[in-house]
């Protein structure tokens, strides 16, 4: 596995699994499997409600809990919730989280941050984070924090490789993990004719490249599958690098080109909807 140091002095893995859009039964199997394989990153959010799930798997995989990086992420609808932390950690079976993020620019998110800087200095979050907040927002909140982020968790793929976004976070020493890695799945991404030519170079598939750039580029990256093999295919990255020159090629492709636009009415609706959380 390869790691990236956080700018508090924490190890990440820089490839894990997520679990959004998997019901609990798949994100605890995917969980547990994975972990088996040698994944040490798992992601999850109040919102995916799996958290759980995701904290059986983690316990079925008999893996040691400190050698887990686990981070999730607190909705809107609970940033005003003192108790929003605590609930957390006892749906996910845990003491502390390695990573805890606000999760949209959403509500009264500065209280959210108000609540996982309460969680660092207690120990119950050992890294804090922001999930979807770009421009103005990030620049609002290095005004109003006090306690530094060490995470931020964004879109980003070879088409959309946030050029802008990490100018701010290398003046912050800020880390990326990155979602939609595969550019949402889209064949044009996927069967783009660089990663076929690098696919045959190095025996492995498209995808495999892909999540290569994400390793090389230093982001922290998150794919999610509910098909073990897949996941297994997704951490065979290791054992080969990508050249300056073949990085560059692949820099090429970048377009500014995002796959999912938020708007503020999403934002208005974050802040109203309340997960219905498991209750087992």
């Amino acid at each position: 596995m390869e790691y990236t140091v956080l700018n508090n002095g924490l190890k990440c893995p820089l490839v894990g699994i997520g679990t959004f859009m998997l019901a609990p039964a798949d994100a605890e199997n995917s969980v547990r499997e994975a972990l088996k394989m040698g994944y040490r990153l798992i992601d999850t959010a109040n919102a995916y409600v799996n958290e759980r799930a995701v904290g059986r798997g983690m316990k079925e995989s008999g893996v040691d809990r400190g050698e887990i990086f686990l981070s999730t992420k607190l909705w809107p609808s609970e940033y005003e919730n003192e108790n929003a932390v605590d609930e957390t950690l006892e749906r996910l079976g845990t003491d502390y989280v390695d990573l805890l993020y606000i999760h949209q620019p959403a509500g009264n998110w500065l209280a959210g941050y108000r609540l996982l800087e309460k969680a660092y200095k207690e120990g119950k979050a050992k890294s804090i984070g922001i999930s979807n907040f770009e421009g103005r927002f990030i620049e609002e909140l290095q005004t109003k924090r006090e306690i530094a982020l060490q995470f931020i968790q964004v879109e980003a793929h070879p088409y959309f490789a946030q050029d802008e976004l990490r100018k701010t976070l290398d003046r912050y020493g800020i880390r990326l993990m990155s979602w939609y890695p595969m550019g949402h799945g889209d064949s044009r991404l996927i069967n783009e004719p660089v990663f076929t030519k690098l696919a045959e170079k190095y025996h492995k598939t498209n995808a495999q490249i892909i999540l290569r750039w994400h390793v090389q580029m230093g982001f922290a990256v998150i794919p999610g599958s509910k098909n073990v093999d897949h996941i297994r295919d997704n951490l065979n990255i290791m054992d080969f690098a990508l050249t300056e020159e073949e990085m560059a090629e692949i820099a090429e492709l970048n377009r500014g080109e995002r796959y999912y636009h938020r708007t503020d009415d999403q934002l208005a609706h974050f802040a109203g909807w309340r997960p219905q959380f498991e209750t087992e």
